[in-house]
């Protein structure tokens, strides 16, 4: 027999998308015991594999387990399988046998795994950049379809497809596989993308981007990518990706900003690899509320075969999320970035106001930089929580949508180091930055997030700013 006296931190409940009834194995007074694990059932599962829902449980048959340790470790397998994003909701419950003998019953609702979304997409980098730098102008708009197929073969595995046009014409096939061996942590992915624009950001003045229009096409793209993951325990995952980029610039661009490419080139191919590293140990991916999340990150473009642009970049990020009880919830975020050498195209440059570091309060602008720091909290009070049931939807996966309402303060702050020459961009850079406010999150199923926001930054500039994503 094995046994497994392991001492498992106790994950916070999260009341939209939990329906644990509180599960315990009847408590001797007078001294602990093991129980022993005889089998584990899942119901539910009509597509997904039992071995992908099995891949993320501590509880093993055949295993002695310490009775007071076991509502705790059985919390954290049910966050482990709801963590997939394959489930609408997840139950996870014990079932007495004998005195010492007990069985697993794992209860599953499955999403729905087929979404061809029409695209209708803004291509500015948010919502309140479109809205107020771009004067919510409608032809700045993607259209076309994306086709996801989640759970692929009931093994996790995903496929995407794009056909996009409008704005930026793109096609793209991406097909992930997160497993493939029997140990279930070795995994693949594969990339192809193509993209061409007629419209593009060619530089930048005063940390706001400025766009060139034509009626042909400015810049072409190509990508190529080649992906390799190791997840060697339940929570770390090391991935490794080679990606070749085949890139093109109408003279135009050049003319505009010789330094798109650097040198006034017109082409940029190279090879690039990146290194990701993530710890995550938190209570839901979607929204967490307690747990900690660490992601490392090395990125190299440019291994010698094309000499058209030689840059590392280095960085990191640390979140941490804590219940303080009574339905109150803090979060942190850091993030560090540093990239080499000083003199780097335009079109690589990258900062504060890119992907999800910036600072709320300047979500107008992109303040590219050499390295920056930031951070972000947030005070969160829940206001409500509840479920209401739509049977006029005909798929019994759309019916039940769950609400959370949550009351927020925050306080972010960040430093720039600015790009050496890189003039027209001084005013947000060397200089410490700051923005604070109050608004109201949104969660629902799906991973749908909305966050309504309104911010002041340190310029005393203030404004309400929509989010569709969740914080960090």
């Amino acid at each position: 027999m094995t046994y497994s006296p392991s001492s498992v931190l106790k994950a916070e409940t999260f009341p939209t998308y939990d329906s644990i009834p509180s599960q315990q194995v009847k408590t001797d007074s007078t001294e602990n015991k093991y129980v022993y694990i005889d089998n584990i059932f899942v119901i539910g599962n009509k597509k997904t594999k039992k071995s992908i829902i099995l891949r993320e449980m501590s509880i093993h048959t055949g295993e002695y387990f310490y009775e007071p340790d076991l509502e705790d470790i059985i919390q954290q397998d049910r966050n482990k399988i709801f963590n997939t994003r394959l489930f609408n909701t997840v139950e996870v419950s014990l079932l007495e046998l004998q005195d010492d003998k007990v069985d697993v019953i794992v209860k599953v609702s499955e999403r729905w795994y087929t979404f061809p979304v029409p695209i209708f997409d803004l291509v500015d980098r948010n919502f309140n950049d479109w809205w107020q730098n771009q004067n919510h102008d409608l032809s700045r708009v993607n259209y076309g379809l994306k086709l996801f197929q989640n759970n692929v073969r009931g093994r996790n595995e995903r496929l995407k497809l794009v056909a996009q046009f409008g704005y930026t014409k793109q096609f793209e096939v991406a097909y992930y596989v997160p497993y493939l061996d029997k140990s279930q942590r070795h995994g693949i992915s594969f990339l192809y993308s193509y993209a061409e624009n007629k419209n593009i950001p060619y530089r930048t003045v005063d940390h706001k981007r400025e766009f060139l229009d034509s009626e042909d096409v400015l810049r072409v793209q190509k990508q190529y990518g080649l992906g390799y993951q190791f997840r060697n325990s339940f929570y770390s995952t090391h991935r490794v990706n080679l990606y070749f980029f085949d890139n093109w610039v109408n003279d135009t661009v050049t003319l505009e900003n010789p330094n798109y490419y650097l040198d006034n080139d017109r082409k940029q191919q190279y090879f690039g690899i990146t290194y990701n590293f993530e710890y995550d140990k938190r209570n839901n991916v979607t929204y967490p509320l307690k747990g900690l999340k660490i992601a490392a990150f090395a990125r190299k473009y440019g291994l010698g075969l094309y000499n058209d642009i030689n840059q590392l970049e280095l960085g990191g990020q640390y979140s941490k999320y804590m219940d303080l009880g009574k339905d109150y919830f803090l979060s942190n975020y850091s993030s560090a970035y540093v990239s080499f050498p000083e003199n780097q195209p335009y079109s690589n440059l990258k900062g504060l106001g890119y992907y999800n570091d910036f600072i709320r309060g300047y979500e107008l602008y992109v303040v590219e930089s050499k390295s920056f720091l930031l951070n972000r909290s947030t005070l969160k009070k829940r206001l409500l929580s509840f479920s209401t049931d739509l049977n006029f939807i005909p798929i019994d996966q759309f019916k039940t949508v769950p609400i959370d309402i949550y009351f927020k303060l925050y306080l972010d702050m960040g430093y720039s180091e600015n790009l050496t020459n890189y003039n027209q961009n001084t005013m947000l850079t060397d200089r410490y930055l700051f923005g604070y406010g109050a608004g109201f999150d949104i969660v629902s199923y799906y991973d749908t997030v909305i966050r309504l926001e309104y911010s002041m930054n340190r310029e005393m500039e203030h404004g309400l700013f929509v989010h569709f994503r969740k914080e960090f």
